[in-house]
């Protein structure tokens, strides 16, 4: 069972922005300071990105690989995969998510229909109303 991390997509604003830049090449990468020290677990798994307070969509890991300024690039598959949306506190940096706390994929031609801003989805799950 893969490991998966998230990240927030800042700078994107939209989830039609992130898939320009996921998707724009034969691979997509991403930068970090240090490399994760579960990484080898990392590879098959998944980077879900958080937009507004809620994780939307997912690009699985290929590999991790050290540039020559010493931080690591985390190669993507050019793939952006909507996933059911769930609520997800802003954080630094990347954190780690286990399979079984990862949102589902969303079937192809499925709607969420009207989904619940990620901030609100939060207050009312912290007070056990969802």
């Amino acid at each position: 069972m893969p490991l998966h991390m998230t990240k927030i997509a800042y700078r994107s604003g939209s989830i039609d922005n992130l898939r320009r830049w996921v998707e724009s090449g034969s691979r997509a990468e991403m930068t970090t300071r240090y490399l994760p020290k579960r990484h080898e677990e990392m590879i098959g798994g998944s980077l879900y990105w958080i937009l507004d307070h809620t994780i939307k969509a997912r690009s699985p890991i290929r590999e991790f690989e050290q540039r020559k300024d010493g931080r690591w690039t985390i190669w993507l598959d050019p793939q952006l995969i909507l996933v059911h949306p769930a609520p997800k506190r802003a954080h630094q940096g990347w954190r780690y998510l286990a399979e079984e706390n990862a949102p589902r994929d969303l079937k192809d031609g499925e709607d969420v229909g009207d989904v619940l801003p990620g901030r609100l989805a939060g207050k009312l799950e912290r007070l056990g109303l969802i």
